[in-house]
């Protein structure tokens, strides 16, 4: 898991973002409403879930008005059952209303990555083995789903082309070899981490001669990802990328190998099935 702060950069303007989309030059059903009215409000987890994403879901009602309460029944990553009360609300009907689709939505995106990643983790619980997240994110919220990767019990890949170099076919091709683009990367970044992604045994072999950090296994059958491990002998830091599911991310880690990047993890997101609930508390 990556230090907090950083998956918290530019979080208020992101929820800015997202309001300006909803709402435009402002919410004309909530004009309809005496400014005087105050609700209480729930949100009701409707499926089992891992709760994630409550500093968008509260920075987007604040944004409206730093006075709505919001009081959290659960930890953040905390796995929940159907049928639970996340949170109870409390303030001006019209904010509450204006930023209720909002909010829901990077809570139920968010709870989504990171009860994916939940299953992930838990199919490899024991294996030794790390599921990685990849940059395969949403536009915009990718250090938010980087963040529900980690409260699931994922791990972090790079964040982006800037704190990884990540070595593949079209950059071998225009270096010319592995080892070419290996020594071009240490030249120029020799405080950053060095991966390189090969394709067969061949192109393993040539990686394991280079000062590379992590060799990225892409394809590989079972039967050569446990010849690499054996040719490895624990040199390099082997990770396995491509057809993995949660049927067989088991048997993949069986292998041998250090970590299993996952890009479903952030791209085949299935939002969880949330409500917000109003109830009337006087005004008006």
């Amino acid at each position: 898991m990556l230090p907090e702060p950083v998956y918290f950069q530019g979080l208020e303007e992101t929820v800015a973002r997202a309001l300006a989309e909803d709402i435009g030059p402002g919410d004309v059903t909530a004009d309809l409403i005496d400014p005087r009215v105050r609700l209480h409000a729930h949100v009701l987890l409707k499926e089992p879930a891992v709760v994630c994403g409550r500093p968008w879901f509260n920075e987007t009602f604040y944004q409206l008005d730093e006075t709505i309460d919001i009081d959290w029944h659960c930890a953040e990553g905390s796995r929940q059952p159907a049928g639970t009360v996340l949170c109870t609300l409390t303030g001006n009907a019209r904010h509450l209303l204006s930023g209720e689709r909002t909010a829901l939505n990077f809570l139920q995106l968010l709870s989504g990555t990171a009860t994916t990643t939940r299953r992930y983790a838990d199919a490899l619980a024991g294996t030794g083995t790390q599921v990685l997240d990849t940059r395969k994110t949403v536009p915009g919220l990718r250090l938010a789903q980087k963040y529900a990767v980690a409260c699931g019990g994922g791990h972090n890949h790079r964040l982006g082309l800037y704190d990884r170099v990540l070595i593949k076919e079209n950059h071998i091709l225009a270096a010319g070899s592995i080892r070419q683009a290996a020594e071009a990367a240490r030249r120029h970044h020799p405080d950053l981490l060095i991966e390189v992604e090969t394709e067969n045994l061949d192109e393993f072999a040539e990686a394991l001669e280079t000062s590379v950090d992590v060799i990225m296994l892409d394809e590989f059958t079972p039967e050569e990802m446990r010849h690499a491990v054996a040719m490895n002998g624990g040199r390099k830091k082997l990770e396995i990328s491509g057809g993995v599911t949660l049927d067989n991310i088991r048997a993949l880690a069986g292998t041998g190998v250090d970590y299993i990047s996952v890009g479903a993890l952030t791209k085949h997101v299935r939002a969880i099935d949330l409500s917000m609930r109003f109830t009337w508390q006087g005004g008006g």
